[in-house]
């Protein structure tokens, strides 16, 4: 698996790990079932610290993306691919609405009135 920061990001960098490997993800590198390298070789591959690559897997864990489990180490979580997918175009969908002067309560609102 390849990840690369973009050093122009003004994101917190656990924010952009974990935005690379749910890009990882979404475009096949690593799927459901694949164990991701350890924290250290990810932070030696990216040039940031190890507690920032955790952070930003335990982001990741949080949010049903990765599994965590004692012995295996950390796992891509069964569907994986089309939950990273759509976690990202929920997340252009936010910051689109915030450009044009919606609040997340608002698109929340919008959101509802389409059911």
């Amino acid at each position: 698996m390849l990840l690369r920061l973009d050093t122009a990001d003004s994101r917190p960098l656990h924010e952009q790990v974990a935005g690379a490997i749910r890009r990882a993800i979404a475009d096949g590198e690593c799927g459901p079932g694949d164990r991701l390298p350890p924290a250290r070789d990810l932070s030696r591959a990216l040039g940031v610290n190890a507690n920032t690559v955790l952070r930003g897997l335990r982001a990741l864990r949080d949010e049903g993306v990765l599994e965590f489990r004692r012995g295996r180490g950390v796992t891509v979580a069964e569907g994986a691919d089309q939950r990273s997918e759509l976690l990202d175009r929920a997340r252009q969908l936010v910051a689109d609405a915030a450009r044009q002067g919606y609040s997340k309560n608002d698109l929340i609102e919008l959101i509802r009135g389409l059911s």
